[in-house]
């Protein structure tokens, strides 16, 4: 039996059993990524280890990428799209979500009831909706593994990526049974923490959670390369919090602008809070008010108790 708890109002569930496969897992299967990239990649190594790609086909519109991915063993051939679909019983698409909504089409446009078909992006709305009224919508499972670094490219991808990490896979009730136990039964072998959203819950909580992170990295890293002129104080000076605080600033702005670009209006929500909370503490210092400033910090320390 699947075992689903609800954790808030917007009923969000999380998995906690998998179900019989789609796809014969001792035969194993054929596995076409589109992109390969950080988390294609990534995935294609786990699916490879854990048995149940017994061939890998990457698809991709830049050659260095797929003769990279094919000399780091990633993947096992590289092909056009159309041929890949063709061959494949798992299409993974994993590339900038401005291009996957004309890629998926093609794809579901040339699939059968026996293949499968998921995404990875880092939003969901406007790709379901796209997609709501395809007739092989059901064949299709909208999910984002909730992992990735600031770096990108086939030479990216690292192995056990998932491992303790949430996998979000939204509008559940629009694909098919044996679809959904497939994926459940992958992302569960690659122990990553399965949760449920409709696809307009899930951009919200990730422009929260994710979206924000990067915009507020990139503009930290622009203000100390306004401000800080001198690149070797930075370099010498630059302690762990910093590092950590700037890392996002280095990710592909050819990934995150579309994502912010999709999710504008989430991010543009959470974003002007931020800036009210950056006024917050402006205001305390510029009035010298160091109990406002500490109460700022201590309920900021609440957030402690989230994360543990």
């Amino acid at each position: 039996m699947e075992s689903t708890q609800s954790v808030s109002k917007e009923n969000i569930g999380i998995i906690t059993a998998s179900k019989p496969s789609l796809i014969n897992e001792a035969e194993g299967f054929t596995l076409t990524i589109v992109g390969v990239g950080l988390i294609s990649g990534s995935f294609a190594i786990a699916m490879r280890e854990k048995g149940f790609a017994k061939k890998i086909i990457g698809v991709s519109n830049t050659t260095a990428s797929l003769l990279k991915a094919k000399e780091l063993g990633i993947i096992d051939e590289a092909m056009g799209l159309e041929e890949a679909v063709k061959q494949s019983d798992f299409i993974y698409v994993a590339i900038p979500v401005d291009a996957t909504i004309l890629v998926m089409e093609q794809i579901m446009d040339l699939i059968t009831d026996k293949q499968l078909v998921a995404d990875a992006g880092s939003t969901k709305f406007v790709l379901c909706d796209a997609l709501k009224n395809h007739p092989m919508r059901h064949r299709f499972i909208a999910t984002h593994p909730m992992w990735g670094t600031e770096y990108s490219g086939p030479e990216a991808a690292v192995r056990g990526a998932f491992e303790g990490r949430a996998c979000v896979i939204c509008e559940k009730e629009k694909t098919d049974a044996d679809v959904i136990s497939t994926v459940e039964n992958i992302y569960t072998a690659l122990k990553m923490n399965i949760v449920y959203m409709d696809a307009h819950s899930h951009d919200i909580h990730a422009a929260y959670i994710s979206h924000i992170s990067h915009i507020t990295s990139f503009a930290l890293a622009n203000t100390v390369l306004e401000k800080e002129k001198e690149e070797d104080a930075i370099f010498a000076l630059a302690g762990g919090g910093f590092e950590s605080t700037v890392r996002l600033a280095k990710s592909s702005p050819a990934m995150w602008a579309p994502i912010f670009m999709q999710n504008r209006e989430n991010i543009l929500d959470v974003l002007n809070e931020h800036i009210s909370q950056l006024r917050k503490f402006k205001a305390s210092l510029e009035k010298e008010n160091l109990e406002y400033l500490v109460e700022l910090m201590e309920n900021a320390n609440k957030i402690k108790r989230i994360l543990q």
